[in-house]
């Protein structure tokens, strides 16, 4: 067996270093690493030392990568990549509960259609899903994933894009009956939350105001199950709708849409170790057609 040369530095000095370079900020990586910021300046300043060469340069208001820093920073990162994967394809063991927090919209509409195929994969595990109602209740969860909605940047975290939020007016069937009535006049359904409302889409498409909706709910399943009974007309999720408007409950009303910034992603903490489930819950969480992989009955 080879030896390991004694000259290298400490591990958990690289690592802190890491943290710091791809989090730009000691008290960053100070949060991530459960550190002091403190203790994450003296491991930096002990690497430094033993490197001979300053790897950040100080400033008032925070700190940079120097050049050196930046040059060795992608080999660390490589490095420490490959220690975590080596170390999870020879020792993990498999996982026998995963825990998902997301909201219940997600849940319904998302996850619950793509159970089936999940089953099927992993069926020696236990999906726990945990319901989340306001945004502060993530930092209260210790759950493997997280569903959040954003551009896919959240500090100490990795991510994988679900889906891209794209919005279309989608109505009732019940609603469209008058041939001689517009979409436009009927009444119009409204979300809480982070996705664009009304008021967006007349602005995006150039058309006139629309009316004051005449029915508010904080989520989305909520807003889809009024539309389905023929309340109103739904701004809705296309990625969320599938199985709605394929069944024919609703129906689109344009072919106009509106994307947003955002998307949903399904994210994970960066400092926990993987494990041999991970990949297959993503891939299936994923993937675009949840509603084909159903079980029939």
């Amino acid at each position: 067996m080879a030896e390991i040369p004694q000259h290298l530095p400490s591990l958990e000095w690289i690592r802190v270093f890491e943290a710091a370079a791809r989090l730009g900020s000691f008290t960053a990586a100070a949060n991530e690493l459960g550190l002091t910021q403190a203790a994450v300046s003296q491991r930096v300043r002990n690497l430094e030392l033993h490197l001979g060469t300053q790897l950040f340069n100080r400033q008032p208001r925070g700190v940079i990568l120097s050049t050196q820093g930046e040059a060795w920073l992608p080999h660390v990162q490589a490095a420490l990549t490959q220690l975590l994967h080596s170390a999870a394809n020879l020792f993990e063991q498999p996982r026998r509960k995963i825990t998902i927090a997301a909201s219940g919209s997600v849940i319904e509409l998302w996850i619950v259609p793509r159970l089936g195929e999940i089953a099927r994969r992993l069926p020696h595990v236990q999906l726990s899903l945990e319901t989340i109602q306001h945004l502060p209740d993530y930092e209260r969860l210790e759950a493997d994933f997280e569903i959040r909605f954003g551009t896919g940047n959240w500090p100490g975290r990795e991510a994988k894009q679900l889906f891209v939020e794209e919005l279309t007016p989608l109505a009732s069937p019940i609603l469209l009956r008058d041939p001689s009535r517009s979409w436009h006049d009927q009444p119009r359904i409204a979300t809480s939350g982070p996705r664009a409302g009304w008021r967006d889409w007349s602005t995006e498409k150039g058309e006139p105001p629309p009316p004051v909706p005449t029915l508010r709910f904080d989520t989305f399943v909520q807003s889809l199950r009024a539309a389905e009974a023929g309340a109103g007309v739904l701004l809705a999720s296309l990625a969320l709708c599938v199985d709605a408007v394929e069944s024919g409950r609703l129906r689109r009303l344009t072919e106009k849409t509106l994307r947003m910034e955002g998307g949903y992603w399904i994210t994970w903490p960066r400092n926990r170790p993987p494990f041999a489930e991970r990949a297959q819950l993503i891939e299936c969480l994923a993937a675009p057609n949840g509603n084909d992989n159903r079980v029939a009955g």
